[in-house]
């Protein structure tokens, strides 16, 4: 069973997801269609959740599936998108992440759904680690910027365990 210390708490958390889902609101003020809200399975589930429930304008949410961790702390280089990708032709889509680590998921994910005629995106995370970047891409906005440090809780697990914590912290040891 993992150890951790709490970096980030539940208070913190909400009122900063407030922050964002106001400032997103004002973002696409212009755009009259319903935002499409696309979260990245399974870390941003909880992050998500809390972000549309602060966003008062019409919008759908669809979920991608994409992963270079297995079970593994370390990123494999490697992402693979898998399952069906929601229609996104034509459509102003934010995509929420849980973290940006290496950079590779995001860049993927972005460069897909580019191709797929989205008319906007736009890109959010939950947390940044600009020190692991192995590739040049940053998520549009980002909720908390953090040290190279291995996270759960808030969505982000330990080989599966630890998603449902309603905060963020730092497992021991690392």
């Amino acid at each position: 069973m993992s150890q951790y210390n709490v970096l980030i708490d539940t208070s913190t958390l909400q009122e900063r997801i407030r922050t964002l889902g106001a400032e997103l609101v004002k973002t696409f003020e212009s755009v009259e269609d319903p935002l499409l809200v696309i979260g990245v399975l399974r870390g941003s589930v909880l992050f998500m959740a809390d972000l549309v429930r602060a966003m008062d304008r019409p919008l759908e949410t669809e979920y991608i599936r994409a992963s270079s961790y297995g079970d593994a702390r370390v990123s494999s280089g490697t992402v693979t998108l898998s399952g069906e990708r929601p229609d996104v032709q034509g459509r102003h889509v934010l995509l929420v992440e849980d973290i940006v680590d290496t950079g590779r998921t995001l860049k993927t994910l972005v460069a897909a759904l580019q191709t797929e005629g989205v008319a906007s995106l736009t890109t959010i995370s939950l947390l940044d680690k600009p020190s692991r970047r192995e590739v040049e891409v940053e998520a549009d906005y980002v909720a908390f910027t953090i040290e190279d440090a291995y996270v759960i809780g808030y969505g982000l697990d330990d080989a599966g365990l630890f998603r449902n914590l309603p905060f963020v912290a730092v497992v021991d040891g690392d």
